[in-house]
């Protein structure tokens, strides 16, 4: 089969739970930002920044792992060793939380939400359990059950959500309690993946597999540095805490703005990292890595210009409350921040090849710093609008500096010239579309051209034989 095919196809199938479901999930986001006030919503987004974290933490890249030791060994030994180390883990984490609750309250300045703390150790306890089945299913090629299991948790919590917050009325820790019975729920849907295992603990193989995977903690830490520190440090670097968890409570819901672009950046990952290890021995793999970061580009140049042109539209999901005239210009960092987080994420897949994961460390761990040093420097300036643009400097240099290591260690020949040429085509739309005062229709006729002139661009003259 084409691979260009069978990745679209995996995308498809994987995008049905995550684009669906992730876009139902988004219609929570009217609800709370007309029931919650911005403060509210503001814990929300705070400790919904802090889970992510910790999932990052507690997975510590054996997702990734997995995938690439299924490739050599055994893979009923593989996943059972990933599973027992990750449960361990877990289930150590979930104990400190519960026997420091207060203390970690003190620190993190949420002193009255320890039940918050408490419920959120639970929901990361077991979306961190619920990882690596996830990760065999998509080793498995079992998207349609990946699919299900991932809508039913969503749906299950919309619909818990719509019952505690609509009709009983409930205040905003409910939404906790909502997440907390979906992922019990995904959960034991994942047990035929739990139970019907060797539970074989391979020391000697899993000397290997950690010395693969603390790496990629450190990518993973630093990424989500970059992506979600800057939720945290709003509150430690505005010094009216109101003021702050209100600002906090608007960025987030300008976050959720920008979705459909993290949702496909998303799908595009869950189908990509299997199918770009599965290509690894081709005769044209690296010719493969380049075409699909064209594709990517044009992708994503496109949800770019959708989202900008339609954003009148778009900023009526959120509450009156919540509306901002900064909203536009933070939109709009966010989402090309946001492509370029993918390209790089393209642009990465080199050093999991080759094995040199250290790599990855580095280089999210120099994009972290940049993140910090911006944030704590714009934050008191110009508050989230300053998280937006550091955002997007972070990873456009993360970007950069993996395309020239990459060079060196394992060439692929990008063709830089287009992709810069397709992104300037879409700044020069945005910047068209931001100072001329058309109608909606006319200014979609941009779209529609782009569109045309990448398919004439990127028609292939001679195609590339896939054996």
């Amino acid at each position: 089969m084409n691979p260009f095919k069978k990745l679209l196809s995996q995308t498809a199938i994987y995008g049905l739970s995550s684009v669906i479901g992730r876009l139902l999930n988004y219609l929570l986001v009217p609800l709370y930002t007309r029931v919650f006030i911005p403060e509210d919503y503001g814990v929300i987004t705070e400790m919904y920044a802090y889970l992510a974290f910790f999932l990052i933490f507690l997975t510590y890249g054996m997702e990734t792992t997995f995938f690439r030791f299924s490739n050599k060994y055994k893979k009923r030994n593989v996943y059972s060793t990933a599973l027992i180390s990750v449960l361990t883990t877990a289930l150590l984490f979930l104990f400190f939380i519960n026997f420091k609750t207060e203390t970690i309250a003190n620190a993190t300045g949420n002193v009255g939400s320890e039940k918050l703390i408490v419920w959120l150790s639970f929901i990361i306890f077991l979306d961190v359990v619920s990882a690596i089945p996830f990760a065999r299913l998509r080793n498995q090629n079992k998207a349609v059950r990946f699919s299900i299991i991932k809508l039913i948790n969503i749906l299950v919590n919309i619909a818990l959500n719509i019952y505690f917050v609509i009709i009983m009325h409930c205040g905003f820790e409910y939404v906790f309690i909502a997440n907390l019975i979906s992922s019990t729920i995904t959960l034991f849907l994942l047990t035929p993946e739990l139970v019907y295992i060797n539970w074989v603990f391979d020391a000697k193989l899993y000397r290997k597999m950690i010395r693969y995977s603390l790496p990629l903690l450190f990518v993973g830490l630093a990424g989500m540095t970059n992506e979600a520190i800057d939720r945290i440090l709003l509150k430690f670097y505005i010094s009216d805490t109101n003021v702050a968890m209100s600002e906090l409570g608007i960025y987030g819901a300008f976050y959720k703005l920008s979705i459909i672009m993290t949702l496909f950046i998303q799908t595009f990952r869950y189908a990509a990292e299997p199918f770009f290890f599965s290509q690894e021995k081709s005769e044209n793999n690296v010719k493969i890595y380049a075409q699909v970061l064209n594709y990517f580009v044009i992708t994503t140049a496109t949800i770019f210009l959708c989202v900008i042109i339609f954003f009148d539209v778009a900023i009526n999901f959120i509450g009156e409350d919540f509306r901002d005239e900064r909203g536009f210009k933070v939109v709009s960092i966010l989402l090309l921040a946001n492509m370029f987080l993918g390209i790089y994420y393209n642009l990465s897949i080199w050093y999991k090849l080759i094995d040199k994961t250290y790599y990855g460390a580095i280089l999210s761990i120099f994009g972290a710093i940049i993140t910090l040093i911006l944030n704590i420097y714009l934050i008191p300036k110009i508050s989230f609008v300053g998280s937006a643009w550091a955002t997007l400097i972070c990873y456009f240099l993360m970007a950069l500096a993996s395309l020239l290591l990459s060079k060196k260690q394992f060439p692929i020949p990008y063709n830089i010239k287009r992709i810069t040429f397709y992104i300037l085509s879409m700044l020069a739309i945005y910047f068209i579309v931001l100072n001329t005062d058309f109608s909606m229709l006319v200014d979609t006729i941009w779209i529609a051209l782009f569109l045309l002139m990448a398919f004439i661009i990127e028609k292939p003259k001679k195609s590339i034989n896939f054996e």
